[in-house]
């Protein structure tokens, strides 16, 4: 079925996430090295800054979808192995360098940052689905990392709660390369509408 894609981006009816776009997870101080390194690789910070750029211009809802420790590691449980490693390593304190968003993507006024302390995925447990209601959203344009968990993750979330996804190709990553193409193969194509960076640009400079 062909999909209207400027339909779906809407800029009054849709919104950005970037997902975990921090400097401890993808900037130089990442604990990821794989994952830094990808996204280094694949230049993904700078498609997501010309989407980010786009939906500013556009008034397009910008969220900011981030994680954070608390020094004491309250309120976080190592229940998989995932979450045991992120406790290793450099911690993501509220307000550290860490854990604050890489400078091409900072936040700016009227930005939303939407933090959670546990789990691995941005709409359990915070106040994303509302804040997303509440405005009238109805398409999500999900980008950051990563493709193996937390792209993935926020976009079972998003079709759950009823939103429509878009995942620019190029505005996500995950490691290895092989995977990443699988998982767009066989599971977020038949999920989101995938696009590229420069359609979103392109349906949001109208």
């Amino acid at each position: 079925m062909p999909v209207d894609l400027d339909a779906l981006l809407d800029p009054s009816r849709a919104a950005l996430l970037m997902m975990e776009c921090q400097e401890g997870i993808i900037g130089g101080g990442g604990r990821l090295g794989a994952l830094a390194e990808s996204v280094a690789r694949h230049e993904t910070v700078a498609h997501i800054a010309c989407v980010l750029a786009a939906a500013r211009r556009a008034g397009v809802p910008v969220f900011h979808c981030t994680m954070s420790r608390r020094p004491d590691g309250g309120g976080a449980v190592a229940n998989c192995l995932l979450l045991a490693a992120s406790r290793k390593g450099t911690p993501l304190l509220p307000g550290s360098p860490q854990q604050a968003v890489v400078a091409p993507l900072a936040p700016a006024e009227g930005d939303y940052v939407v933090t959670r302390f546990h789990g691995l995925t941005p709409f359990d447990g915070t106040e994303l689905d509302a804040l997303l209601r509440n405005l009238g959203v109805r398409t999500v344009v999900a980008t950051g990392v990563s493709v193996n968990v937390g792209i993935l993750g926020l976009t079972l979330e998003a079709v759950n709660a009823g939103y429509q996804v878009v995942i620019p190709r190029d505005a996500v990553t995950g490691t290895p390369d092989e995977y990443v193409e699988a998982v767009f193969e066989h599971t977020l194509r038949l999920l989101a509408t995938i696009t590229t960076a420069g359609r979103v640009e392109e349906a949001w400079a109208r």
